[in-house]
């Protein structure tokens, strides 16, 4: 028999046995959690101090929170609002509604709509380094500039790959805006705020005077004690994650979902708008769950869960609604271990609460037979193609896919054994992954169920961090063998003849500039303390080497040929040492340029 969800002394030790040793554990200042049940409250406790040197402990009706990428949830109903006014369509090109600048023309015929912008396929590339988030609120500029400077490359054809993304959200705030004739921030607050009652919520970033006292105070820790940082800017692209709120307030917003959008008598949208919100918009595989209209859905199974999740650098959030429980779990957690508490809580709160026994399956035995036709690395859509983050996304969310001998698939870390075409589920467990694959039935992706955002892409060998690897290690091993002979060699250098003193000058210029880049990289990674909110100087003369490291690489290029027809050297062995120096400089240029490190590819 499962434990009872709407027993307010069972509900509060499940989760103050989670929350209060992990907060400890993982350094967490603050933290709430609040379970609503039958549109009553079974649990609302705010955990440590919003502000710690005040001593003022966090209140689930008044403390704010930064919720992050649950503000687009609002975004969305402002989206359908629209839709109901007859302002907006989803099906056509999101052109129409801007006004000072325009997406590209990529894929002539397939313009962008907001359907794909809700589904988050509208084949965007993402990216943030140095813009999205930051401190300083004199960088604060209208959210139609701030869209405009930053638009990112069109990678896919609208509806084909998911790719989740921030500025996609943010551009369909702006649309709003646009059609309604009122500024985003206040037309939040006339249409979903005051019609609800959420006094202690704003898309306001910095919160407004009035609101500050009640803000969860940012902090890091470091020797022994927290640390309070400034506040996180995420202003220019409101609409897709400035909204802090109290935990009170978020639970009015899920009570009116859950009400097909009405709450004590204020209505946000329709009955049956709200229900269409809460249907499947896009999957890329009918077995599994896809994106609602801007929802996403969990991988629970005992459970079918729809919500949103947020994050910021200070700040973990999770807003779970269960329609056919009457169910809310809304969850905020500050500090470095956020992330940790989050996912700690809430995947064993929805397995505790609603367990499901993991049915067997009988394995096949010949599985390993085809299992190589799975093998490799994926990547994640969500991620950057044109700009120096581009390694950065890829490297992070790298998985790889290996067959194992007891006919089961590794992926990551987690087994996975063959339920169906293509088609896995978790060996001991219930989470499920489905693979794609083209007209001549090569696996190309994967996706999660439950996790529809994250559509991961098979790579080239050329495109694996392995590769990356062993390439820039290998060369750096060259380059520095370079540098050792030089001052081995000492004053027999001077007595070389011209020209194969110029040719080991190209070698010493090939070497010093690739050894450079990658001490100033390491010496930028090292000491930057706030690279994800503003892009230091340096990065810009870390990024002349790269330019140095290819023209170097081309004189050297020519003076391997002259080393060839000039038999310089000592010995056909020193040749081939030269040659070897070439080829690596050429193996770096080809990686800084597939990489976007040749010139400034960022923004500053």
């Amino acid at each position: 028999m499962s434990p009872d969800v709407a027993n307010p002394g069972v509900v509060e030790a499940f989760i103050d046995g989670i929350v209060i040793p992990q907060m400890k554990l993982q350094h967490s200042p603050s933290g709430v959690v609040t379970l609503v049940k039958d549109g009553q409250v079974i649990f609302s406790k705010g955990y440590g101090y919003q502000d710690i040197e005040k001593g003022i402990p966090v209140d689930p009706a008044t403390t704010m929170f930064r919720v992050a990428s649950i503000s687009k949830l609002f975004t969305w109903i402002a989206v359908m609002q629209q839709v109901e006014q007859g302002n907006l369509d989803l099906d056509v090109d999101v052109n129409q509604y801007l006004k000072t600048f325009q997406i590209g023309d990529t894929w002539p015929g397939q313009p962008v709509t907001l359907r794909h912008i809700l589904s988050h396929t509208a084949g965007f590339e993402d990216g943030e380094l140095g813009y999205f988030i930051f401190h300083d609120a004199d960088r604060i500029m209208p959210l139609a500039k701030s869209l405009a400077t930053y638009i990112p490359e069109r990678i896919n054809p609208p509806g084909e790959h998911t790719g989740y993304s921030n500025w996609g959200a943010a551009l369909a705030g702006l649309i709003v805006s646009n059609v309604s004739g009122i500024e985003f921030n206040k037309y939040i607050r006339k249409n979903i705020f005051d019609v609800l009652g959420m006094k202690y919520a704003t898309f306001v970033d910095p919160l407004p005077s009035v609101l500050e006292p009640y803000r969860a105070k940012s902090y890091s820790w470091g020797a022994g004690k927290y640390i309070e940082k400034k506040s996180e800017i995420l202003a220019n692209f409101g609409p897709c994650g400035a909204s802090a709120a109290s935990a009170v307030e978020i639970n009015k917003l899920a009570r009116a979902i859950l009400n097909d959008g009405e709450l004590n008598g204020g209505r946000i949208l329709k009955p049956e708008t709200m229900q269409k919100m809460l249907t499947t918009l896009h999957s890329h595989d009918s077995r599994t769950r896809g994106m609602a209209y801007g929802f996403l859905t969990y991988p629970y199974t005992g459970i079918e869960v729809i919500g949103h999740d947020g994050g910021t650098s200070f700040f973990n959030s999770h807003l779970g609604i269960s329609l056919e429980n009457k169910l809310v779990l809304f969850a905020s957690f500050s500090g470095p271990g956020a992330p940790n508490i989050r996912t700690a809580l809430k995947d064993n709160f929805y397995d505790y609460f609603f367990p499901v026994n993991a049915s067997s399956v009988a394995r096949p035995t010949d599985f390993i037979r085809r299992a190589d036709k799975y093998a490799g690395s994926y990547h994640p859509w969500r991620a950057n193609f044109s700009t120096i983050e581009a390694i950065i996304y890829a490297f992070d969310g790298e998985k790889e896919v290996a067959p194992m001998a007891d006919n089961t698939l590794l992926v990551g870390d987690t087994r996975f054994e063959e339920v169906d075409r293509n088609l896995f589920r978790e060996v001991g467990g219930d989470r499920q992954i489905v693979f794609q694959e083209n007209d001549k039935g090569e696996i190309t992706d994967y996706i999660s169920d439950g996790f529809a955002v994250i559509q991961m892409f098979r790579v080239p060998f050329y495109r694996t961090s392995t590769f990356a690897t062993i390439l820039i290690v290998t060369s750096l091993i060259v380059f520095l063998g370079v540098l050792l002979r030089r001052l081995y060699q000492g004053e027999r250098y001077k007595l070389l003849p011209t020209r194969d003193k110029s040719a080991f000058r190209a070698s010493l210029a090939v070497s010093v500039s690739n050894l450079m880049f990658f001490v100033l990289l390491m010496v930028l990674l090292l000491t930057a303390t706030d690279l994800n909110h503003e892009v230091p100087s340096m990065l810009s003369v870390v990024l002349i080497f790269p330019i140095i490291a290819l023209l170097a690489t081309a004189y050297h290029l020519y003076q391997s040929t002259v080393v060839w027809r000039c038999r310089l050297g000592s010995s056909v062995w020193s040749r081939i040492r030269f040659s070897t120096v070439t080829l690596c400089g050429l193996m770096m240029v080809w990686l800084y340029g597939y990489w976007n490190f040749i010139g400034f590819n960022y923004y500053s």
